[in-house]
């Protein structure tokens, strides 16, 4: 594996893209990204065509973004609070706190490889036995990862480490190299590097005969032919399920390269082409919007982005992505010199508040969600940072030192959800092997699987 520790900033011409502007536009881009491709996902371009033509827009009448938000805008929280000193066991108590121990969202916690990491803790585990269920391969790291990325800026080796810890819980494999490749490229992409470096520092920091290296050599060397050679690259013909995280990773850089870096182009390139469409064109707004500015975002676009609704994570409810890049932005520069970003728990943020918190019921059952979550407002284009420089995380009372911090892993009995299939993890193939056995894709309901491809 290469190394790349830092990826220097160009030189700043008059009127050059600021760190606030591209940590703005690559949270911003993930939210219109995704909040784009969620009618597409699961869909061959065939069937994309003969319902909307081709997609240069919304296509939905209230359009919002799904689990690949409201995870993003979790990691970031949890990230600004701990910055570079994250542990798993950081993360592993904020699933318990902010998602687990909880009532959830209509949308019922998110994909698969959510829904094995919430039951393996509900049963008491931790990192990194928790990630060890079926789905540990899946794109949901690589959905969250940009926060990292926005938080090291120009650091893409480092961006990696965060995504990593913050996968230990969820994830295995090819779904944590996924994600690192997200956080390196974001990372580079907030230094103003260009297209090319972007996508070398992603595939710096995974490993060079890994599943997730290989598709994303494919992407690279068709993404000059454009959306059609990309997908044809990339995408297994015959396999049913869309959350393969070295397939949605490679078709998110493919679409960012083809586009060279182009904001429009970019999230567009990913929504067409189908498939996890939700994950692909979220991932490539990351990259593109920390490349061009959250200015570059279309204003219809931007300003149907509201505060989160909690459709799949309650806590996130009225938090807006634009918030958790401002506070990501200022957790960076407030770290003193020479100390790699590294944060004491809770530093420059409030403490919150433990009366929020009902206290955790001994017989494990969870508090109640909203009846109506907030953030149905249309906001302006790019709202403004809040006042107080700080954002109220979730409540919760304020954590320990983390040398001493236990998990809270009270016993908690779990029966097995309706939404795990029955087969068994499949090995890792060797080469680019034939697919494993099929798997329900991520955001996909239960019992309904996206359509097996034949062709595009």
């Amino acid at each position: 594996m290469a190394s790349t520790a830092c990826i220097p900033p160009a030189p700043a011409p008059e009127g050059a893209v600021g760190l606030r502007d591209r940590a703005r536009g690559a949270l911003l881009g993930l939210a219109v990204g995704d909040a784009l491709g969620a009618p597409a996902e699961n869909m061959k371009p065939s069937e994309i065509r003969a319902r909307w033509g081709r997609i240069t827009g919304y296509v939905a009448d209230r359009p919002a973004g799904t689990d690949d938000t409201e995870y993003a805008i979790f990691s970031g929280l949890l990230l600004a609070r701990h910055g570079a000193a994250l542990t798993p066991a950081h993360v592993g108590a904020a699933w318990h706190e902010w998602i687990a121990d909880r009532e959830e969202g209509p949308f019922r916690g998110a994909g698969f490889s959510e829904r094995g990491t919430l039951e393996n803790l509900r049963r008491g585990l931790a990192a990194p036995i928790s990630a060890q269920h079926r789905h540990a391969w899946s794109d949901g790291l690589a959905m969250r990862a940009a926060p990292h990325g926005v938080f090291a800026a120009g650091r893409p080796a480092e961006a990696a480490r965060l995504a990593a810890i913050d996968g230990s819980v969820s994830h295995e494999g090819e779904g944590i190299y996924g994600g690192q490749a997200v956080a390196a490229g974001v990372a580079a992409a907030m230094a103003g590097a260009s297209t090319v470096a972007v996508v070398a520092s992603a595939l710096a920091v995974v490993p060079e005969d890994s599943w997730t290296a290989r598709c994303l050599r494919r992407a690279m060397t068709a993404a000059h032919r454009g959306e059609r050679a990309v997908r044809s690259a990339v995408v297994i013909g015959g396999y049913p399920w869309t959350d393969l995280a070295p397939e949605a990773v490679a078709l998110a850089f493919g679409a960012y390269a083809a586009a060279d870096g182009d904001f429009t182009d970019a999230v567009l390139t990913a929504v067409n082409m189908g498939r996890d469409a939700d994950t692909t064109a979220a991932v490539a707004g990351a990259l593109a919007g920390a490349t061009c500015g959250v200015h570059a975002i279309p204003a219809d676009w931007a300003a149907a982005i509201g505060p989160a609704r909690g459709t799949c994570l309650p806590t996130m409810a009225g938090r807006h992505v634009l918030e958790v890049a401002d506070l990501l932005t200022r957790a960076a520069r407030e770290a003193p010199p020479g100390a790699g970003h590294v944060h004491a728990p809770g530093t420059g943020l409030p403490a919150p508040d433990p009366a929020a918190m009902p206290p955790r019921r001994p017989d494990g059952a969870r508090h109640q969600a909203p009846a109506e979550p907030p953030g149905d407002a249309t906001p302006t284009r790019v709202p403004p940072a809040p006042e107080t420089g700080t954002l109220p995380l979730a409540p919760g009372p304020p954590p320990p030192d983390p040398d001493t911090r236990a998990l809270p892993l009270a016993p908690v009995a779990a029966t097995a959800h309706p939404d795990t299939p029955p087969h068994p993890t499949p090995a890792q193939p060797p080469g680019d092997p034939a697919p494993a056995p099929p798997r329900p894709g991520h955001d996909t309901a239960p019992g309904t699987p996206a359509a097996a491809e034949a062709g595009p």
